[in-house]
């Protein structure tokens, strides 16, 4: 089957060969925040030691190194960028994220301690609470003075935050609330911080002001002295050795269920609501469901941080399986010279497996940085809409998801691809295995935060989603006409559209025209996100017209709502990707060279990603067999094009060197085997 094969060699009369020049790619992925992100580069080698002490260290000493570098991190005001300048912050929501995303780049124990730090515990009393609330903690929460936690999941209760059981009840005798762990089930679990560092929490508790339960809210709890040990009916117990981030105190509290844990009324965080001196609950927002989601809402920037960490762990193990793929030899081939062994990423299969992993990481870092302006706008008030707030929720869960699953997956790849090499610790694939294996569950489990995100694309939003739990989504759902939610999209005529304007027009569609053409790229995509949509909504209006139970339709379609809230963030992705190319071809400070090298990072990752679903896209009648070879081709032309500048596309990640370690220090002179 030759005609089929994806090792044909390139026509030399083909395109042009690629290079690139660094530093302005560099700029290009620094974006706005440039100067915050070198900032943070240049920090970070004075705490590469962390990655050693993490092998080397037992745990108790490795959580005080970390707890020491988060501390030194704080004085250098890298941590603090989003909060308000008058606490000592920056003033600046997107240069946090840009800061995160960059301490990324470092050991992942200080990463997360500083999420739990400042993003979480910080940001929830930035979020929830108000003026009383930031007067009485930022200062000390931004310097570090104060340590805290974010309390919200239970052993019982994670994703299902509504059903937490820990109790808050309003005692109007003393103006107090009365915190309470009802049952064992009710304690707070993995929670970071918790186990040795946090002096006080943002507890999630269920609120009853006068015998009415008013659902969950949060509320600032002491739970340590000054001498560090649990205050009077507190009991704390660390979760102990974890798969990885053992830099991070993790641990589980107990508020005693006899009421002896009492906060003054002012503790309760009352952006949304609040309880007044004599027991009477206030808040603007007169929907329960509505107010808790729009209480989370607040919360969502964890979920664009953690995203962001994920793209930047990817970035980190290209770097060093690519630098190391361009030094490792193994076998003759004849292609060289006699007796010299070849390159590892001289070899088509090892261009396979890395390249177009690099260039998903390019696609899903300009969704990250068209997410995080998002953010920006809409915590920063430029943006006030709730339409804008609610695809900012949706496009952070999305993004959120397909980082973190990317991370998980680059990382492995990377990690074979160095052979033994990558299986020694020194060369980090360990721990970037171990420490990022968690970011795809917490701040959401993946697959939730996807079906939230499909959630919003069978309502459409218009119904008030936040109040529709998923069997009011089902049943909201059965009553549209189908044809409601395919007529939102015209993507049949779209597809059509395009393709006639391909060269050649529709008698061309099963030969390679048009193959690079983003907005065939795009037209595919979305396609397939919109034939998914609008299959969805034909199965739960099948199931509920046969008068199944909602809650069995909804499970028999789960898969397929995941599948198509995936395919509309993939959608998402490559339209930021293809948007940030176009942008660089208008930008007269982008060299010519370095935009065809972009043109072709994107059109690999169109095509590869349109290669994985070959089948999907068959079954469906929008790839014919000759297509599917012709994109196999390509694919596989576009990697042999970009092998040369491979090393040139990991160094403008700009990861510094001294966080590289071992491979980083591989030279033709000093050869790879101080490593092998």
């Amino acid at each position: 089957m030759a005609d089929t094969d994806p090792t044909t060699a390139p026509d030399p009369t083909g395109p042009p060969a690629l290079s690139v020049d660094v530093p302005t790619l560099t700029a290009i992925l620094d974006g706005p925040h440039a100067e915050v992100r070198r900032m943070v580069r240049e920090l970070l080698p004075t705490y590469a030691g962390v990655l050693e002490d993490a092998e080397t260290m037992d745990r108790d000493a490795f959580r005080e190194r970390v707890k020491d570098v988060v501390l030194e991190i704080a004085d250098s005001g890298a941590a603090a960028m989003g909060f308000p300048q008058e606490y000592g912050g920056g003033g600046d929501i997107g240069a946090s994220i840009a800061a995160f995303e960059t301490l990324a780049l470092g050991d992942l124990s200080v990463l997360v301690k500083v999420g739990v730090q400042f993003g979480l515990f910080g940001g929830a009393i930035l979020q929830l609470g108000t003026q009383r609330h930031h007067d009485a903690y930022l200062s000390d929460i931004v310097s570090g003075r104060l340590l805290g936690c974010f309390a919200m999941t239970e052993t019982g209760h994670g994703s299902n935050v509504q059903a937490l059981g820990t109790t808050a009840t309003y005692d109007a005798a003393t103006a107090e609330f009365v915190i309470t762990t009802p049952t064992e089930a009710a304690g707070k679990d993995y929670i970071g911080n918790a186990a040795r560092h946090g002096r006080t929490a943002v507890v999630f508790a269920q609120l009853e002001v006068a015998g009415e339960q008013h659902g969950v809210h949060a509320l600032v709890v002491p739970i340590r002295g000054d001498d560090g040990q649990p205050l009077p009916g507190v009991r704390i117990e660390d979760d102990g050795p974890k798969m990885g981030l053992n830099g991070v105190d993790n641990g589980r509290i107990w508020f005693d269920p006899a009421g002896t844990v009492r906060v003054p009324r002012e503790n309760l965080l009352n952006r949304f609501a609040d309880v007044t001196e004599d027991g009477v609950y206030t808040s603007e927002i007169e929907s329960s469901g509505r107010r808790f989601f729009t209480m989370l809402g607040t919360l969502v920037q964890g979920r664009v941080s953690v995203g962001a960490a994920g793209v930047s762990a990817a970035k980190v193990a290209l770097t060093i399986a690519v630098r190391y793929g361009l030094q490792r030899r193994q076998f003759e081939t004849g292609t060289g010279e006699e007796g010299e062994e070849q390159l590892l990423l001289d070899y088509g299969l090892h261009q396979r497996r890395l390249l177009p992993r690099l260039a998903r990481t390019y696609a899903m870092h300009s969704a990250q940085q068209v997410l995080a302006a998002h953010l920006h706008d809409v915590f920063s008030g430029v943006t006030t809409d709730e339409e804008s707030r609610r695809l900012l929720e949706s496009r952070a869960a999305g993004t959120k998801a397909l980082s973190t699953w990317l991370a998980t997956d680059v990382i492995q790849e990377c990690r074979e691809a160095c052979g033994g090499a990558g299986y020694l610790s020194v060369n980090r694939f360990a721990a970037l295995k171990a420490d990022t294996d968690v970011f795809t569950t917490f701040e959401g489990d993946n697959h939730v935060l996807l079906q939230l995100v499909g959630k919003g694309l069978l309502t459409d939003y218009a119904s008030d989603f936040s109040d529709l739990d998923q069997l009011g989504m089902v049943r909201f759902v059965a009553g549209l006409a189908v044809e409601t939610v395919v007529e939102r999209t015209r993507v049949h005529k779209l597809f059509e559209q395009i393709r006639d304007a391909l060269p050649g027009g529709g008698d061309s569609w099963d030969t390679d025209s048009g193959l690079l053409d983003p907005s065939y790229h795009v037209a595919m995509y979305r396609f397939r996100e919109e034939h998914l949509i609008a299959g969805v909504a034909r199965r739960l209006k099948r199931g509920v017209d046969a008068d199944m139970n909602p809650g069995e339709v909804f499970s028999r379609v789960q898969d397929h709502v995941i599948a198509a809230a995936r395919a509309h963030v993939e959608r998402l992705v490559l339209e930021a990707f293809v948007d940030q190319v176009a942008a660089a071809q208008q930008d007269p400070a982008v060299d010519e060279d370095t935009r065809l090298a972009l043109n072709a990072l994107c059109d690999l990752h169109a095509l590869s990603g349109i290669e994985a679903d070959r089948a999907w896209f068959m079954e469906h009648g929008r790839l014919t067999t000759q297509r599917a070879k012709a994109i196999t081709r390509e694919v596989g032309d576009l990697c042999r094009r970009i092998r040369p500048i491979a090393g040139d596309l990991v160094d403008a990640f700009a990861v510094p060197t001294e966080l590289l370690r071992a491979p980083a220090l591989i030279t033709p002179e000093t050869g790879p085997e101080i490593v092998a």
